[in-house]
């Protein structure tokens, strides 16, 4: 039998409208991507996870056998999670045996003043814990996270058979259009880490999430904030940070060579190179890119100089520590929104044509197939590619609601 339908919940962001469904909000529980140093409960006593629990895709509760210090006391049970603190009551929770044994209650936004405390059936009050305040990142980010993630398991031809229909201008506006949506996104959550953290603890985070990949982007946020860039600049034992993160750590679909230990050496091994890399980062990126222009294609690339940006950034930011579509998504999705978001300077034109990145084979081969790139069309490049990303995640938001 399968568990409770995931409730899906449309929700105005800072873009448009976007969905939040609770399954991300269970894989948040899950990697404990957010701030649980912080982490109390709506009464006010503090909570330590110890294990997250086994996540349940049956019926019954969403995680199965955590382990929890709630102040001074371990507590082992299940979790539950909702996006609203009523949603216990109301998917008749308070009434079902199967929840007996649940020792903590999830909720993504903070409940009225006047709302009753969810119950168990024998009417004892169930500890509640409100993700919100402690989230990383920013909601539409999460969930553009788990559209994306969800994207690689679909059919492409099916996918794109409705873009192939379009005119070729009005395929490239949409794809305009969106792309420079994404753009913006990612400029407005530079904003929010830039003034929680400053430029140096801002690209700090930066960093690590990306040489975390999909699969440990969180844990290895979670890192940056237990280990300031400050304390990578006098030679960090890394084993230890390591073993600070487990049992976090996601190994399973991660390749030897992404392996987290491995990662880790390498930032330390750059930080060695370049103790104060994040003060270079304007003279590396903004130069050509602040003339206003927006243009795309090979000729543009060239004007801009991104190959030769491209080269700087690899040698005088990371000391060569960083190469290839790794390479290009740091500066894509973290170091370009971030000098933007700190010098107002709207670098868009470097952000689009910059090369692509690490992006599914499925999104390469649909700019090939739509004519968006190609012999005698342009380079593939990253404005592009998040153009059509955007267009499939809205695609498939669409259909999923």
């Amino acid at each position: 039998m399968a568990n409770v339908t995931d409730q899906v919940h449309e929700m105005q962001g800072l873009y448009g409208p976007f969905t939040l469904s609770e399954r991300v909000m269970q894989k948040i529980w899950l990697r404990q991507d957010f701030d649980a140093r912080r982490a109390c409960l709506f009464d006010g006593r503090a909570l330590t996870t110890l294990r997250p629990g086994r996540w349940n895709l049956l019926a019954g509760p969403d995680f199965r056998g955590a382990l929890l210090r709630i102040g001074e006391r371990e507590i082992g049970g299940d979790v539950e999670l909702h996006l609203h603190a009523s949603d216990w009551r109301a998917h008749g929770h308070d009434r079902d045996a199967a929840y007996d044994g649940v020792a903590l209650h999830v909720v993504m936004f903070p409940p009225p003043d006047a709302q009753p405390v969810a119950r168990l059936r024998t009417g004892e009050p169930l500890p509640t814990l409100v993700l919100l305040p402690l989230l990383n990142r920013g909601l539409e980010e999460y969930a553009s996270d788990d559209a994306l993630e969800r994207l690689t398991a679909r059919d492409a031809a099916e996918r794109l058979a409705e873009l192939a229909t379009l005119p070729p201008a009005e395929l490239r506006t949409g794809l305009l259009q969106r792309a420079r949506m994404r753009w913006e996104q990612k400029v407005g959550y530079a904003h929010v880490r830039l003034q929680k953290l400053g430029m140096d603890g801002a690209a700090h985070h930066a960093a690590l999430e990306i040489l975390g990949y999909r699969h440990n982007r969180a844990v290895m946020l979670a890192t940056a904030t237990r280990h300031p860039l400050e304390e990578w600049r006098n030679a960090p034992d890394v084993q230890a940070i390591y073993a600070a993160g487990e049992p976090a750590w996601q190994m399973q679909g991660v390749r030897p060579a992404n392996h987290p230990l491995r990662r880790l050496r390498q930032y330390a091994a750059w930080v060695a190179q370049v103790p104060d890399w994040p003060d270079h980062l304007s003279s590396h990126l903004t130069g050509a890119a602040t003339t206003g222009r927006f243009a795309w294609g090979g000729a543009e690339r060239k004007r801009l100089q991104v190959a030769r940006l491209r080269e700087g950034i690899q040698a005088g930011i990371t000391g060569n520590m960083l190469t290839g579509s790794r390479l290009d998504n740091l500066v894509c999705d973290g170091l370009l929104p971030l000098l933007s978001a700190a010098s107002g300077k709207d670098l868009l034109p470097l952000w689009f044509n910059w090369f692509v990145g690490d992006v599914p084979a499925e999104v390469r081969h649909g700019l090939a197939s739509l004519d968006l790139t190609g012999p005698g069309v342009g380079p593939q490049s990253h404005g592009w590619a998040q153009g059509l990303l955007g267009w499939m995640i809205e695609r498939d938001s669409r259909a999923s609601g």
